[in-house]
């Protein structure tokens, strides 16, 4: 499997062959050449064979590649019978990029790395073993769910599921600090050690006092946020995964924070040396009052989080600045520093065109829909995950006094393409319900106490989906339509309802809720007002005709599940969330997440390889109308689409703006150059949470020489 003399290697040199059109024409048969002579030439003469899978699942524990101990909850003959089912399914990788992604990064191999031990069917028969836990029936479902690509466990899931030398089952965390020297400590250790185990790890800092606030009385002491975040930068440069790659941390602020400027101006490119943060991702929370000064040109106050802490006894994490601005200003024991709602915006346009950052969370937006007691501060690197948190105190010996909740992600997939010809749409969730519950049970991450005790109470998984593009272009449905936002809506709805059935089975099985049900709007049966008017069902002809196969919940099935989760309870706290996707994406051949592909044959540059390239999901001459790039589409459209499924995730969805940086005219019709302005930033923010679009990840914007700003993804949550 040496990779030595790529050049020569017939697969390589196939797959690029696509990007070379014959007679004005695509050569997507290349990619097929490609693909078979990957097989032949590296997968075939470089798998280690076994006369059966007891042989095989025999050497793999014998030498230690798999635990035995989840092997030995099944019988024998069930092994035998799995495996028998699986190889039934006549799995075939569709692409060369998705079979090399999958033999690349996820196939178990020596410990010499000179052949492999698994194929796609072992990989998937392990990770339904895994997570069925010894439930037979369960692990056949799962193993027929993923095997028809169905539902993809995310990256870190899949990888380590059932793998004796293995890494966590989750590789993104969100922690936050209050102010305090315990706090910050505590905290550097926390991303030290969520890094070391691969983690990617989000981080609040509103709560720091401002720079030039006292320490212990004495005026203008405090140094402010922006040495706290080099701290955290050089944490995740030491702790690097064992020199396999950079560690990964993203930073969020109020934007009411006395520090915004200083904060956003780390990552200009002109910054100083002493204050710039290189590789660390910088995001805001953005409360409702923002856009109301912004949008009324008036001037806004940035409050002390130190003085706020003194007046009300709260941290500022968890003060509504939209309900109390106008006492927050009129409060002469509340520091405040002055400035033009409109100029910031400015600001972050600018650095979002130069960067792609910040990220923008929409804090009151998702606390408004958010059904748990409690508050929603800030989000993770990919800004999908939204949940509740509480804060801890911690006493001089850095012991906990009072225990807070942190999070860990756990994540997973459909892919909505196959989900639609699922011979059972509520069966197929029901079983990712109970896989990403087993993911949630099963994860302990014993070096931050904060993160496991937030885990234990909550349960939460974010199962997401992707294809969306795939899939409207394959049944000749513009991106952006009418009809994509019905479908859309409607497939978002079937998804939260069946997560809700099923989460309501696990509670009544186990006599077990979430910590804090009781307080939650699902114990109140509130939550289910907006669903019991019977609203949610395909109008469209087309719409209905794509679901003609699938149950649609009416009236009075939302209402048997009020009662339902009303007598019985959920298992978990949260149960939706869409990541941005990666290699996951590419295995499982579809687009990536819910937004719109950005070439229609994708050119990837890989590590010690080279180029290689991607064409999207059934592209044909019939389909290519449909598969308009998003960086030719009018980003309203994106957002429209992504405001239709907001509505039933109770979490958030990793929304990406794609841009160029000459923005034609007769998509946004606001130009008046075409050059693209800070206002074209400002009008999509605006539109966005107008929308009720609850976060906002990277602005990427395409440059005129070919480049990408913004596009670098976090390995750590693009699961």
């Amino acid at each position: 499997m040496s990779l030595k003399d790529i050049g020569d290697i017939s697969y390589f040199r196939l797959n690029n062959e696509i990007n070379r059109p014959v007679n004005g024409t695509i050569p997507l048969n290349k990619d097929k050449e490609a693909l078979k002579a990957f097989f032949e030439e590296n997968v075939l003469p470089n798998t280690k064979q076994f006369p059966s899978i007891t042989d095989k699942i025999k050497f793999l524990m014998e030498n230690d590649y798999i635990e035995t101990a989840f092997i030995q909850k099944y019988r024998p003959e069930f092994l035998e019978e799995l495996a028998t089912i699986l190889k039934s399914e006549n799995f075939r990788f569709k692409s060369f990029m998705a079979a090399y992604k999958f033999y690349q990064q996820y196939a178990l191999k020596t410990n010499d790395g000179n052949f492999y031990l698994e194929s796609i069917e072992d990989r998937v028969m392990f990770n339904a073993l895994y997570y069925a836990d010894g439930n037979e029936e369960l692990a056949k479902d799962l193993a027929v769910e993923m095997i028809n690509q169905r539902y993809q466990p995310a990256t870190p899931s899949f990888l380590n599921a059932g793998r004796s030398r293995r890494g966590e089952l989750v590789s993104c965390f969100l922690i936050q600090v209050t102010d305090d020297m315990n706090s910050i400590g505590r905290s550097i250790n926390s991303a030290l050690q969520l890094s070391r185990i691969g983690g990617g790890v989000g981080i609040s800092l509103s709560n720091l006092r401002e720079a030039g606030a006292p320490i212990k009385g004495y005026a203008g002491a405090a140094s402010g946020v922006v040495p706290v975040m080099k701290l955290f930068e050089d944490s995740f440069s030491y702790s690097n995964q064992l020199g396999q790659r950079q560690g990964a941390g993203v930073v969020y602020l109020n934007i009411f924070h006395p520090d915004i400027i200083a904060f956003l101006s780390t990552k200009k490119e002109n910054a100083d040396e002493k204050v710039r943060v290189k590789t660390l991702s910088l995001g805001l929370t953005v409360p409702d009052k923002f856009y109301e000064l912004a949008r009324n040109n008036d001037d806004m106050y940035l409050f002390s989080p130190y003085d706020i802490e003194r007046e009300y006894g709260i941290a500022f994490n968890y003060i509504d600045i939209t309900e109390k601005y106008d006492e927050l200003v009129a409060n002469p024991n509340i520091t405040k520093t002055k400035l033009r709602a409109r100029d910031l915006e400015t600001e972050i346009s600018k650095l979002q065109q130069e960067s792609g950052y910040p990220y923008i969370i929409n804090i009151d937006t998702a606390n408004k829909t958010n059904p748990i007691d409690g508050k929603i501060i800030m989000s993770n690197l990919c800004s999908e995950i939204l949940q509740v948190q509480k804060p801890s105190v911690i006493n001089d010996a850095q012991e906990f006094l009072e225990l807070g909740t942190d999070i860990s992600c756990n994540l997973g997939s459909t892919n909505i393409l196959n989900m639609m010809t699922s011979p059972d749409f509520g069966r197929s969730i029901k079983a990712m319900t109970r896989a990403l519950t087993y993911v949630t049970d099963s994860s302990h991450i014993e070096a931050v106490p904060t993160i496991k005790n937030g885990n234990q109470q909550a349960h939460t998984f974010g199962l997401g989906a992707m294809g969306l593009h795939s899939f409207l272009a394959q049944n000749h449905i513009e991106y952006g339509s009418p009809e994509s936002i019905e479908f859309t809506d409607i497939y978002f709805m079937l998804m939260n309802y069946w997560t809700l059935v099923e989460s309501n089975n696990i509670a009544r099985e186990r006599h077990t809720t979430f910590v804090g049900f009781e307080k939650s709007q699902y114990a109140d049966g509130t939550y289910f007002d907006k669903y019991v008017t019977g609203q949610f069902i395909p109008k469209s002809d087309l719409v209905k005709e794509l679901f003609k196969n699938h149950f649609i919940p009416q009236a009075s099935d939302w209402q048997a599940l009020r009662q339902a989760v009303q007598k019985d309870g959920l298992y978990h706290q949260n149960r939706l969330a869409v990541a941005p996707n990666g290699s996951i994406s590419y295995i499982n051949d579809c687009s990536a997440s819910i937004h719109p592909i950005t070439q229609r044959i994708e050119e990837r540059q890989e590590k010690k390889i080279g180029k290689i390239y991607y064409p999207a999901n059934g592209l044909s001459t019939d389909t290519i109308p449909y598969y308009t790039s998003a960086y030719d589409m009018d980003m309203r459209k994106v957002i429209d689409v992504y405001a239709a499924a907001t509505q039933h995730v109770d979490q958030g969805l990793s929304l990406t703006l794609f841009l160029r940086s000459e923005l034609p005219k007769e998509i946004y019709e606001w130009k008046t150059e075409s050059k693209q302005t800070t206002r074209d930033l400002s009008i999509l923010r605006n539109y966005a949470f107008n929308k009720g679009i609850k976060s906002i990840y990277y602005v990427r914007t395409f440059t005129d020489d070919g480049e990408e700003v913004g596009a670098n993804q976090c390995e750590s949550c693009v699961i």
